[in-house]
Order: structure tokens, then C-alpha cells, then sequence
């Protein structure tokens, strides 16, 4: 998880490179560059995958090729062994060198083959053409700006204000080339709502909920494939409840997180998972009157985000990855996204089916300019790198991952859950099995 900059073309300025990286030296704990007569590359790393041998900017073998990487390849390993398989040669176990192994294989098709949260610069180093490329739902963001005959690229607005030119984005699913003296030529990789087109549909509840459950443990098993102490951001829903549930399974080491008022219900159901887990719990209390116009124009310069709800929750989202930078922790999973890709706003209810599927693909489409850019900056703001598995629901029932995980569950509530909200609980998981 890095923050990326880059300056193609002859001429650069190297103080303006300067300032660039210095914007997003928060997203990172080691700077890393390489300057050209042509190029200035840089990337603040956050250590986490090959730590000590995935430099960046990082070159291929031939030195023509160089790449600037943000994100995480969830199935690197198994791309890796099947290059190796094709004749590639590796000279670290990073995902970093697999981005650039895998373009100069197959090309722009590489992309495709991704799973993961990624935004990368591959810059020919011969002819200038940079090819620009952002993951499918927009998890990690990617900018460029072009003034007087140079590309530039960075992670963040804010990287190239000081460039004084428009700045566009990389939209989601998106891949391209861009060159210091054309415009960028961008065209989308895949459409995400067309992906289930080609599939049968599951009728059957059990069957759902049994295909939901595995799909939701390996989001969440990729997600936490570390050595590093994992964090989990715990609001007392069932979302996040859920994925502290898994992660605590494969990392009994892992620290839970929860921001609030004291006395909330939210917290009082947080506390009450983290004792049954046996998990640690780390409360960031904050009261509406903690909230100062300092800590908002300070939300507004981080998250790059000015409507008042999203706001409002990076406020609060500051202080909570601060104190997850505080631990020590570099990886924290949260369950943002969970209500748009699951229906949890009463808006959803509201609507007929036709209208609900098209307000459904409007929230989801928009949730890297949301939640998704909130946290990703005030996170990365903090040398935190938030991942989110973005399955689960908010329905409060504190007991029910108890009754998911006993022999024989059907994945849905029963008369036996002790939660006092069993029965909203049974009737949410009956809808979305359907």
C-alpha cells in the first residue's frame, strides 16, 4: 500500500516532484525514487508485502520498464507460480514485481487476471507512454494532469494541485495509455453488472446463504494474508461483527477498534463481541462537542470529499485510524460499503424491484467518490492501510454469529438467538438469500 507519483517528460521540475511526494508522504513510511532526464518516479511505501525487497519505483530486468504500484494482489501467488510455469523470472516474492511480470507477459489482458485493490503507473522508460490502470471498484484511486508537454500522475488531488492544471481520474475498471503530449486514451477492462449475466440464479435460501458464508470468508481470508498484526474496525453491526468473527480465527492476535459515544448501543454490542472473541478492544471515545472547525478542515483536506455526510464521518474516522497508527497496526479491515452492496438503506425498501436494481448499481458505482475515498485517505492519512471485505449488513443482532457458525445453521437467525433484535435479523437475512 503506497502513495505514487510520477512526472514524464523532458524537464521536469524536480522541486514541483518534490512537493508532489511530500503531499502524500503520509500514505507511507519509506520514500522511494528514481529520477530520470525524462522521469521523476517516487512512491511513499507502506511495508507490508516482501517488505525489504519490493523497492519502488520498481524496474524491469531490461531497465525500459518502470513501475509505480499502490494497492495489494490478492492472488499473486498463484499468477506468480504460473508465469514462472510460462518462463518469467522473479527476483522477490512481492506482488509489486507480479504487476509488472504480468504486463510484460500478457500485455494490457494482465489486468484482467488482477484480483485485487490496485491503481499502477507502467512508464516506458524509451518512448514516454505511461499505461494507467485502477482496480474494478475503484478501491484505490489514480489521478493524471498533463502541462507543457509532461504527464503527471499521483494517488491524490492534493499531489497535483501545485501542477495548476485540470485534473482527471482514472475512473474504476478502467486502463489506458497516457503520454506527456496526448491526452489519455482510457477504456474499461469489464463491467461488474454484467458479470452475473452468464450465471443461474440460486432460488434456494440455504443454498444462498451456504454460497454468501464462503464468499464472505474468503474476501476476508485474502484480505489478512500477512504476518502483521491485523486491526478490525468494530462499529457493533453485524458486518463488521462478522468479519472480526473470521479474522479473529485466522489471527487471534488481532485488535478490534471502535469509535463512539459512551453508553451508545453501538458500543455496548462491540464490547460485548470482543468479550465472547476474547478479543482486545481498543474505544476511541468522541462526542459531538469534540468536534471543533479545526478537525473538519482538517477531514476536508484529508478525504478530498466536501458533501456534509461524508464529512462528517471522516471527523470521526480521523482519531480512529490514529489510534490504529498509534498500535502499530498497518493492515485494519472495516466493513464499509456492506449497505450499498447489500441493501441496508431503508431507501432500498422503498422501491420496486426495477427501481431498487438501478439504485443499487447507482450506490455501488459511486462508492469510490464515498466511502470508498474517505477511508481510503484518512487512513492512508494515518500510514494505516484499510482494506474492506464490503459484505455484511448492519442489522444488530450481538449474538448471531454465535448461531451462523453452530453445526447445522441455515445462516439465518431462529427462535434460540438471545438477541433482542432476532427477529429484524431473521427477516434481513431471508431477503437477501433471496
Amino acid at each position: 500500500m503506497c502513495g505514487i507519483a510520477l512526472i514524464v517528460g523532458r524537464g521536469a521540475d524536480s522541486a514541483l516532484f518534490g512537493q508532489m511526494l511530500a503531499s502524500i508522504a503520509p500514505r507511507g513510511e519509506v520514500e522511494e525514487t528514481l529520477y530520470d532526464e525524462a522521469l521523476l518516479a517516487g512512491t511513499q511505501r507502506l511495508r507490508i508485502v516482501d517488505r525489504e525487497r519490493a523497492v519502488q519505483p520498481w524496474v524491469s530486468a531490461d531497465g525500459r520498464w518502470l513501475l509505480c504500484y499502490n494497492g495489494e494482489i490478492f492472488n499473486y501467488r498463484h499468477l506468480r507460480a504460473e508465469l514462472i510455469g510460462l518462463g518469467r523470472q522473479f527476483r522477490s516474492e512481492s506482488d509489486t514485481e507480479l504487476v509488472l511480470e504480468a504486463f510484460l507477459h500478457w500485455g494490457e489482458d494482465a489486468v484482467g487476471r488482477l484480483r485485487g485493490e490496485f491503481a499502477f503507473a507502467i512508464a516506458d522508460r524509451q518512448s514516454g507512454w505511461t499505461y494507467l490502470a485502477r482496480d474494478p471498484v475503484g478501491v484505490k484511486p489514480l489521478y493524471w494532469s498533463r502541462r507543457d508537454g509532461r504527464l503527471h500522475v499521483a494517488s491524490e488531488v492534493k499531489a497535483l494541485v501545485p501542477v495548476a492544471a485540470p485534473v482527471s481520474e482514472v475512473p474504476p475498471a478502467h486502463h489506458g495509455w497516457a503520454a506527456p503530449t496526448d491526452t489519455a486514451r482510457l477504456a474499461p477492462y469489464v463491467d461488474l453488472t454484467s458479470l452475473r449475466d452468464d450465471r443461474p440464479q440460486i432460488d434456494d435460501p440455504a443454498e444462498a446463504a451456504k454460497a454468501l458464508r464462503l464468499a464472505v470468508e474468503d474476501s476476508i481470508r485474502v484480505r489478512i494474508d500477512t504476518d502483521l498484526t491485523v486491526g478490525v474496525v468494530l462499529s457493533g453491526g453485524l458486518d463488521s461483527s462478522i468479519i472480526l468473527s473470521h479474522v479473529r480465527e485466522m489471527h487471534p492476535d488481532c485488535i478490534a477498534l471502535t469509535i463512539g459515544a459512551p453508553g451508545s448501543d453501538d458500543l455496548v454490542f462491540a464490547r460485548r463481541l470482543c468479550t465472547d472473541l476474547g478479543v482486545r478492544h481498543e474505544v476511541v471515545d468522541v462526542r459531538p462537542g469534540d468536534m471543533h472547525a479545526a478537525d473538519v478542515r482538517e477531514a476536508i483536506r484529508l478525504s478530498e470529499l466536501t458533501e456534509y455526510g461524508d464529512i462528517i464521518n471522516a471527523v470521526v474516522s480521523v482519531p480512529l485510524f490514529s489510534r490504529a497508527r498509534a498500535l502499530g497496526l498497518k493492515v485494519v479491515l472495516t466493513g464499509d460499503g456492506s449497505d450499498e452492496l447489500f441493501g441496508g438503506y431503508a431507501m432500498y425498501d422503498r422501491t420496486g424491484a426495477a427501481a431498487s436494481r438501478r439504485l443499487f448499481e447507482h450506490m455501488s458505482a459511486n462508492l469510490r467518490r464515498t466511502e470508498l475515498q474517505r477511508v481510503d485517505r484518512v487512513s492512508m492519512g494515518q500510514g494505516v492501510s484499510r482494506t474492506t471485505s464490503s459484505r455484511g449488513r448492519r442489522t444488530r443482532c450481538p449474538t448471531h454469529l454465535a448461531c451462523m457458525n453452530a453445526p447445522g445453521c441455515t445462516g439465518r437467525c431462529s427462535p434460540a438467538c438471545s438477541g433482542r433484535f432476532a427477529m429484524t435479523c431473521s427477516r434481513r437475512f431471508d431477503e437477501t438469500s433471496r
